[in-house]
């Protein structure tokens, strides 16, 4: 499961994601749409530890993705078998 909680990211004054909060369980897939600028790209870095939210958390598996980045990032597109 991958859960995001209020994720913001300020490029100075500038607000590029404003407080996103998502829930994405183990086999769905999602999909962001949105005009250009509207913060996609941002969203998907900071959902996957490649740029760190100003503000919120992210967490993959009950992993967080800033404490325990590692762990959160194997976790990302994994596939587990029963």
């Amino acid at each position: 499961m991958l859960e995001a909680r209020n994720l913001t990211r300020r490029y100075g004054d500038f607000v590029a994601v404003d407080g996103i909060s998502l829930e994405v369980q183990e086999g769905e897939i999602l999909g962001i749409l949105g005009p250009n600028g509207a913060g996609k790209t941002t969203t998907l870095r900071m959902l996957t530890g490649f740029l760190p939210p100003t503000h919120g958390e992210v967490t993959v598996a009950d992993y967080d993705l800033l404490r325990d980045p590692i762990k959160a990032r194997r976790e990302i597109g994994s596939r587990r078998r029963s």
